[in-house]
């Protein structure tokens, strides 16, 4: 702990040095216009940003140059920023906001001019438009390697998106101890607020964290009938339930593949908890279909979600114990379709499964669907086979527009790496995602625009003080999650709440309405059908 210490300070030593021998932040009086675009990281250029968010402040990379200056200029307000050859370029905050704030709706003019052994040349202006819209202000990530066989040095941040302030939610221990040691994962709120929040604790000292009214306290979902704990939840936006996965999960890595890691079910199913009561109950139970990423709508009335049938991939004479290992080496033959369910929250009924978009019929498979806080859109991942989109290359983000039926790919915020796990801003105008387009091994957080057309715009990575972080920090960016507010309660008492509590045992108690079928037949209805189009891209989008 001293050395990690050490290295911080040392780093901020070095960062005020370089602060420090920052040239002059002015225009140069003479210079040439050049054709050429600046080589910035990150990528800024031509991208919409809300009017709340932290300076985008850049690294210019010019190997003939020795000093930079850009100047944004836009609604009667001007910024300049300097550096030197290190090509850093850091923006004063409050000139930031001032622009920002006059450029609502508008466009921000950048200039960047360099200085080279010639004289000053300056690059082609480009453009940053500013929305009228903001951002939710945090966003919550789990920072974790990319690959990772213990469960050290992991945590739960909170980054702040209007300054460059990040705290930690929860760490476990930075040295690994083998008694203490544990795993933190699935951080989520309800409805964009952290009022109602979760998250889970695996191995040592494991259980489900539930915090509300600033005070936390540990349940275990255990029962005869559940196949594990709670895996991936879903807070209903009015009651006080939360909608689980409940999944054996098997990890293998590849000896030589450019995925690295796959994570795969051998068993899932969807659970019903009453955080109030404490009880849990089965919404489906299948042995036929594997049933993950469950999902409410805004109103609490429908639930999405994803599923699998992989009893074509299992050979039924071979014994249970094999299934695992069966599946394992079809990995890239399962696939999920999107589904929903009807329910009723003064009865707590559920309903008759429904087909939303019939993937599999595509050869492609569906996971983590959002619904937008306005209820028009659900955005989801689509990518060749799997659920663990998070190391599939072919996974991109497509939505589905509830009014019109139709289903489209978000070409403008996709790549040709990663594009993957998602969070919808509480206006329905922002979505920040993860991907890992920028060297195709650490997954980063990106945000992007939606407007009110249904179109996303180009993405750009969060912006940090020292843009070189992006290219330091040896973490992958896990599980973004937007939220309104700041988490409130300390890690003080989470860290009470999960060292010093076994956790209380939630009662199973059946649900009536529970759609259970241990017969090998499908959970879906026979009268299921597919609600809209089949996911077709139309021609407008493309």
């Amino acid at each position: 702990m001293k050395h990690y210490t050490l290295y911080i300070y040392i780093y901020y030593c070095l960062l005020l040095v370089v602060v420090g021998c920052k040239p002059k932040a002015e225009v140069p009086s003479q210079f040439s216009a050049i054709e050429t675009e600046a080589s910035i990281y990150p990528d800024y250029k031509d991208i919409v940003v809300p009017p709340n968010i932290a300076p985008l402040n850049f690294i210019v990379r010019d190997s003939l140059a020795t000093a930079y200056v850009a100047q944004l200029q836009g609604g009667g307000h001007e910024l300049l920023a300097a550096a030197s050859d290190n090509g850093i370029v850091q923006m004063d905050t409050v000139e930031w906001r001032a622009l920002l704030n006059a450029n609502k709706g508008g466009d921000v003019e950048v200039k960047v001019y360099a200085q080279r052994p010639d004289g000053w040349v300056q690059y082609k202006p480009y453009t940053i438009s500013v929305a009228e819209e903001p951002i939710d202000a945090f966003l919550s990530y789990r920072l974790i390697e990319p690959g990772y066989e213990l469960y050290r040095q992991l945590g739960i941040y909170q980054r702040n998106l209007t300054t460059f302030d990040e705290v930690p939610v929860y760490e476990n221990n930075r040295e690994y101890c083998d008694g203490e040691n544990h795993c933190i994962n699935c951080h989520n709120y309800r409805m964009g607020s952290t009022e109602s929040m979760l998250f889970h604790v695996r191995a040592n000292h494991g259980g489900t964290i539930i915090v509300q009214d600033g005070k936390a306290h540990k349940i275990q979902l255990k029962d005869s009938t559940i196949i594990t704990s709670g895996v991936y939840p879903s807070w209903h936006p009015t009651e006080n339930l939360v909608a689980f996965s409940t999944n054996k999960t098997g990890q293998a890595f590849h000896v030589y593949h450019p995925e690295k890691l796959e994570v795969m079910d051998e068993k899932s199913d969807l659970l019903l908890y009453d955080v109030t009561k404490n009880e849990v109950s089965h919404i489906i139970r299948t042995s036929a279909d594997m049933e993950t990423f469950p999902c409410w709508t805004p109103d609490g009335r429908t639930l999405y979600y994803c599923s699998a049938n992989a009893s074509g991939l299992i050979d039924s004479s071979l014994p249970d114990s094999t299934i695992s290992q069966q599946l394992l080496f079809q990995f890239d033959k399962i696939r999920y379709n999107l589904m929903s369910i009807p329910f009723d929250p003064k009865t707590r009924s559920f309903g008759q499964p429904q087909i939303v978009v019939d993937a599999v019929s595509e050869g492609k498979s569906i996971s983590v669907p959002r619904v937008s806080p306005d209820g028009r859109y659900i955005l989801y991942t689509k990518g060749d086979y799997g659920q663990f989109h998070i190391w599939h290359k072919s996974s991109d983000l497509w939505v589905k527009d509830l009014q019109t039926d139709s289903c489209y790919a978000l070409n403008e915020a996709n790549s040709p790496d990663v594009d993957s796990f998602h969070s919808w801003s509480s206006n329905s105008r922002w979505f920040v995602f993860s991907s890992r387009r920028m060297d195709g091994n650490y997954t980063r957080p990106f945000i992007a625009y939606f407007d009110k057309d249904g179109c996303a715009h180009k993405p750009f990575v969060i912006p940090q003080e020292d843009p070189e972080w992006n290219i330091l920090l040896l973490k992958s960016y896990n599980v973004p999650e937007l939220s309104r507010d700041a988490v409130r309660i300390s890690m003080k008492d989470l860290h009470q709440c999960i060292y010093e509590t076994d956790g209380e045992n939630a009662n199973y108690k059946p649900n009536p309405t529970a759609i259970i079928q241990l017969d090998g037949t499908t959970g879906a209805s026979p009268r299921a059908k597919v609600d809209g189009t089949s996911g077709a891209s139309p021609k407008k989008r493309e």
